[in-house]
């Protein structure tokens, strides 16, 4: 992993292949390995820039001047600039696709082309939005995951008969739950009120006019189809795919299809 230091924390990423610049933002509670398989493929063409969020993977906590989603984009731009990239295109799942549409809307100029996967860039809707905040909020007084916590949320990323057909990787999960504690605790806590309390972003998508790719898997319990087809709605000319049985992580779910899903659209998108 590479690392660049940025308001006094350090902020670490992978920077693999060579080509069109990719870059990837990951979901909340995973970190850049989610994208192993898409990477060892797509960087066979594209230049692939993958950040670990701050307090995932190998990053630290957050720095105390980051305290939005807004704030980490005007990040992600300084690593750009620090690694000499003028133009990219962003590949971004759940939180990563919420921070790639700040991005977008901070520097239009820069960015060619936009894969939203499993997210949503408008207000947490208000029952998830109190659940979610519930949930941070005891992991922030216990500075552990909980196993009730971690029994009930790991279901949400996967599609219904994950724990049959990929329970190496819903055991993985469950596991990377339960290593967080103490100081990680807390500021991944941090990260998630950025998530799920971030600013309402919809009707700033109907500026985007960059080839658009918006993806979600069938299953996809806290992040439904309906949204992405809002988003669709938004953004003139944006392409809408549904991953057939994946759930939250459908890149991790059905690999493949979504590894041939990206190609497509960036090799028609960038070339």
């Amino acid at each position: 992993m590479n690392k660049f230091a940025i308001d006094g924390r350090e902020m670490a990423y992978l920077d693999v292949g060579q080509g069109p610049v990719v870059l990837f933002g990951h979901s909340y509670l995973w970190d850049s390995q989610m994208w192993a398989p898409q990477i060892a493929e797509l960087s066979q063409s594209f230049r692939c820039i993958v950040p670990d969020f701050w307090a995932h993977g190998e990053s630290d906590p957050a720095p105390q001047s980051t305290r939005s989603l807004q704030d980490y984009a005007k990040q992600i731009l300084s690593l750009m600039d620090h690694l000499s990239v003028d133009q990219f295109s962003i590949v971004g799942l759940s939180m990563g696709g919420m921070w790639g549409a700040e991005v977008v809307a901070a520097a239009p100029q820069r960015v060619r082309a936009i894969a939203l996967m499993d997210t949503f860039v408008g207000l947490e809707p208000e029952v998830a939005h109190k659940k979610y905040f519930a949930m941070l909020d005891t992991i922030n007084t216990v500075k552990h995951v909980p196993e009730s916590i971690v029994e009930s949320v790991a279901p949400l990323f996967f599609a219904r008969n994950a724990e049959q057909e990929n329970p190496e990787l819903v055991t993985m999960f469950k596991q990377s739950l339960r290593q967080i504690k103490d100081q990680q605790a807390e500021a991944i806590v941090k990260v998630g009120r950025m998530v799920f309390g971030r600013r309402d972003l919809i009707d700033a998508l109907e500026n985007f006019t960059l080839p658009t790719l918006i993806a979600v898997g069938s299953d996809d319990y806290p992040r439904p189809y309906l949204e992405s087809y809002l988003m669709q709605d938004c953004i003139d000319g944006a392409q809408l795919v549904q991953i057939p049985n994946a759930g939250h992580i459908s890149n991790l779910e059905q690999p493949e299809f979504v590894t041939a899903l990206l190609s497509d659209f960036l090799g028609k998108a960038l070339h």
